[in-house]
């Protein structure tokens, strides 16, 4: 079986219409590393196709060091099947403006007395959307906001990935000056030049030495 159809095959995991279930929400662990990876690039693979920025880490290497970074959050938000909790959000954000790659501008809240709270990552199991998990994972996010004294929730969204957009307004998130993605198409010529003919030169002649005459012997 493919690593795609293991995939597909974990996707398969929607409740029945009409069921409750139980969510819960707790920190990530060590142990959980490899799982949340695997379920970030399940979630964010149709995604990550149709955008120019990766919509999670790129790295894994770098995903993990994440966890070993000072004042960022990682939840993992669970729905109970049975005896067992199953994986369907995760939510990672930071009091701070944090790493060193980061393109956040932290003048930009500072002039405007902001004490935003930033949101990495949130991610829901495309089988669970529409169930009011993204929903549960805002309010867990808003209440630790204001647990730190923050008054605004910043986040990033693709303009093109159209159901977030439209769950992030109706939850009265507005744009701010941010840069968007331009791009112009150039009318450039190909690197290689293409095929062309040439003359042949004729082939000079040899030179051909006349041999000498030998006059006949009358004697």
């Amino acid at each position: 079986m493919s690593d795609r159809d293991l995939e597909d095959k974990d996707l398969e995991t929607a409740p029945h219409a009409g069921l409750e279930i139980e969510l819960r929400v707790r920190r990530i662990h060590r142990r959980d590393l490899n799982k949340v990876w695997d379920f970030l690039k399940k979630v964010f693979r149709d995604v990550i196709r149709e955008t120019v920025e990766y919509q999670r880490p790129r790295l894994k290497k770098h995903f993990f060091e994440i966890y070993e970074e000072d004042g960022v959050e990682q939840l993992l938000f669970e729905a109970k099947k049975g005896n067992k909790f199953e994986l369907i959000g995760y939510a990672e954000f930071a009091y701070e403006i944090v790493g060193t790659d980061n393109w956040m501008n932290h003048r930009y809240f500072d002039r405007r007395n902001m004490r935003p709270l930033f949101v990495e990552e949130l991610a829901v199991h495309p089988d669970y959307a529409g169930m009011g998990v993204g929903s549960f994972m805002l309010e867990q996010i808003d209440h630790a906001a204001r647990l730190r004294g923050c008054t605004h929730v910043v986040l990033e969204v693709a303009e093109n990935n159209e159901d977030a957009l439209k769950f992030y307004r109706k939850r009265n998130f507005q744009k701010l000056d941010a840069a968007i993605f331009l791009a112009r198409r150039l009318n450039v010529d190909e690197e290689l030049l293409g095929p062309r003919t040439i003359k042949m030169k004729k082939k000079p002649k040899a030179d051909v030495k006349a041999e000498p005459k030998v006059k006949p012997d009358t004697e």
